[in-house]
């Protein structure tokens, strides 16, 4: 499916107050859904890799592309893409399609989404795969307080928050050269850069490392925000203190069984107390960058495939 004309034509759905673009496989395997959610600055073409297989494997796959990515709404409130609403728009996708639950997988900001919605909604979550972000604790400060004094103003959580609308339109003027020099694989190590990260990425003349996708796949991602543009899928960043509070009163505690596939080259770090929260996960780690189930499909398949047998008992 990596051609891009293999790829699922789309249904717009209705939920929770928003269209919601979602791509699907494997319609016959009604019964066993598994939702697919994609991170930042991607698009549920980032799941291409995982979408036939899964289906092969007797899974309705319902791949979404979440408010303010693709053709899905973007709300013009900044508070309309907290957590709560972001994982509301999940609970009426299963509604809408008849499940009272499903295994959801989530990578980078799809992770995030996908914890958040296990807390919030537990009843709705039989399993958790999640590839990229571990467990965030939620700590004594907000995030974006305690990521400010750590890592400073030019931190790009801090940037997103302190200066809305700055990196937004640096991305936008510099949408395809971003995105190029964003998803690479292989990239050598090498300090920071002073000035914000994403900034700097949507102005460098040459990528370092490999590109991760060929020419014709990176197109669809850079139609996508040229299309859109980036404010709405920023503002996911722009929740972080307001999911912090909406989360205070909320049993901490994952009992699904998990899985958590790291990339051991990712500049995200593993959580080493992942288990204190989430008692029943099992840990996969690939030698891979950040962009895992793209960079690594078939070990990430893999992975995926043999855990789920696992737990099916097969």
């Amino acid at each position: 499916m990596s051609n891009t004309t293999d790829f699922p034509k789309p249904t717009l759905v209705s939920v929770n107050g928003v269209k919601l673009e979602v791509f699907e496989a494997g319609k016959e395997n009604a019964g066993k859904p598994i939702v697919l959610c994609h991170g930042w600055p991607e698009h549920a073409f980032s799941w291409r890799h995982q979408m036939p297989v899964l289906a092969a494997a007797g899974y309705h796959v319902i791949v979404p592309n979440q408010r303010g990515y693709g053709n899905s709404s973007c709300p013009t409130e900044v508070t309309d893409y907290d957590i709560e609403h972001l994982a509301s728009d999940l609970v009426a996708l299963l509604d809408h399609f008849g499940y009272d639950d499903a295994t959801f997988v989530g990578h980078d900001w799809g992770a995030m989404v996908v914890w958040g919605l296990t807390l919030l909604h537990p009843e709705r979550v039989n399993r958790v795969i999640n590839l990229a972000l571990p467990y965030q604790e939620r700590g004594e400060k907000p995030w974006i307080e305690f990521l400010e004094e750590i890592f400073g103003g030019d931190n790009y959580f801090v940037h997103f928050n302190r200066q809305p609308g700055v990196a937004d339109a640096v991305m936008e003027e510099n949408t395809s050269r971003f995105l190029r020099n964003l998803f690479r694989k292989n990239v050598p190590p090498a300090p920071p850069e002073p000035g914000m990260m994403m900034i700097n990425l949507a102005q460098a003349e040459t990528p370092r490392g490999e590109p991760l996708m060929s020419d014709n796949e990176l197109a669809v991602f850079v139609s996508a925000f040229e299309s859109t543009g980036f404010t709405g899928s920023i503002n996911w960043y722009r929740n972080l203190d307001r999911n912090w509070r909406v989360l205070a009163d909320v049993n901490p505690i994952i009992e699904q069984p998990t899985l958590m596939i790291y990339g051991e080259r990712d500049m995200i770090p593993k959580f080493e107390r992942l288990t204190e929260f989430v008692p029943s996960a099992d840990v996969v780690s690939l030698d891979c960058g950040h962009w895992i189930q793209q960079e690594k499909p078939e070990q990430t398949n893999q992975a995926i495939l043999q855990w789920l047998g696992q737990q099916d008992g097969n």
